[in-house]
Order: C-alpha cells, then structure tokens, then sequence
C-alpha cells in the first residue's frame, strides 16, 4: 500500500494519527511565517527551532504509526 493512501486511511479511522497530523500542519505554517520575515529576533529563533523539533517529532510519531498499520494489515 503506497503511503498516501495509507495517510488517507489512518486520517479517516485514527484519531490519533489526526491529531499529529493536524498540529503538524498547524507548525507548518507557523514555521513558513518565521521563514518569510527578514531577520528573526533571538526569541524567535528559538521558536524557530522549537518548532522544527516538534514538527519531526510529529512525523516520527505518524511514520510509526502508519508502519504499525501497515504490519497490522499487511501482515508477514
């Protein structure tokens, strides 16, 4: 099962795996608005950062979740 299709299903049956791939998005475009500005205050590279662990923590958690699926479905 290719991974698009895999997301569609965990975002219609998992609430979980909706929540993570909600605020994912959700830091996303926090990240893009720090992007766009011209320079960053100290405080805001912070969050800049912040923000970046988060988000790759977020997509860790979803990628587990979605190879748990896959071996729950798809078993060997």
């Amino acid at each position: 099962m290719d991974e698009g299709r895999l997301k569609e299903l965990l975002l219609a049956e998992s609430e979980e795996f909706r929540r993570a791939y909600e605020e994912h998005r959700r830091l996303e475009e926090e990240l893009k608005k720090l992007v766009q500005k011209e320079y960053l205050t100290p405080e805001e590279e912070v969050k800049e950062k912040q923000l970046k662990k988060r988000k790759l923590a977020l997509k860790d958690q979803m990628y587990l979740m979605m190879e748990d699926y896959r071996k729950r479905i798809l078993p060997r």
